[in-house]
């Protein structure tokens, strides 16, 4: 019998997440309780749902809130050696109302905290490729573009 081609087809997970900013263009970054950096708002994506779906019940079960979630900023190809193959979408939040913010009520067993950075500061806060990743979603997010990265770079 002939091998599946379909043996050697990647079976990427998907994780999406969202950039929120700050009225001084700083962006939010969580602070997880299962891992050991800064991240975005975000997780995995589940069966039968969309990333930008995913993107928004993520936000609601960490945060508590359900802002209007707008286009995608970044996609990025982005394998780990534990992980495996992982493709990660990353969505404008745009920036929170003060009545937004107010209503931040954050899953204490998702997140300890959050706040709001300078992208100028985020190679100092979060993993070099999610520093990779965010500073270009955050250019992204102002020229109106979305980008396509691979380890958080873009293709050359």
């Amino acid at each position: 019998m002939p091998e599946d081609p379909a043996a050697s087809f990647t079976r990427a997970r998907a994780a999406a997440g969202v950039l929120f900013f700050d009225d001084q263009d700083r962006i939010m970054l969580v602070e997880p309780t299962y891992k050991s950096y800064l991240d975005v708002p975000g997780g995995y994506v589940e069966r039968g749902e969309t990333p930008y779906q995913a993107a928004t019940r993520e936000v609601a079960e960490e945060l508590g809130i359900q802002p209007k979630i707008g286009r995608l900023l970044v996609t990025d190809w982005a394998p780990s050696e534990p992980e495996g193959d992982k493709i990660l979408f990353l969505f404008d939040g745009g920036t929170l109302s003060p009545d937004q913010l107010n209503a931040i009520r954050l899953d204490p067993t998702e997140l300890r905290g959050y706040a709001f950075h300078d992208i100028t500061e985020i190679p100092t806060r979060t993993i070099p490729r999610l520093a990779r990743r965010l500073t270009h979603a955050h250019a992204a997010h102002h020229v109106g573009a979305s980008h396509y990265l691979e380890h958080g770079n873009p293709l050359k």
